[in-house]
């Protein structure tokens, strides 16, 4: 398993938090989102999941990976 943390712009309640870890999950990858310091911390298998598809995913629930 790999882990990585996220810069993610745009979240800013409970919401927010439950769209991007859905939209990891959907992945078969978990996500743990930190609202206060704008960050999602990830761990997926990179055999399945690429890093890049996990930001896509975030993007298209409309925040910003930076």
């Amino acid at each position: 398993m790999s882990n990585a943390t996220l810069n993610v712009e745009g979240m800013s309640c409970g919401h927010c938090v439950n769209s991007v870890e859905k939209a990891v999950g959907n992945l078969g990858a978990t996500a743990k989102v930190d609202l206060a310091a704008k960050k999602v911390s990830v761990e997926y298998d990179e055999n399945k999941v690429s890093l890049g598809a996990i930001k896509e995913a975030i993007e298209e629930q409309g925040y910003d990976v930076v």
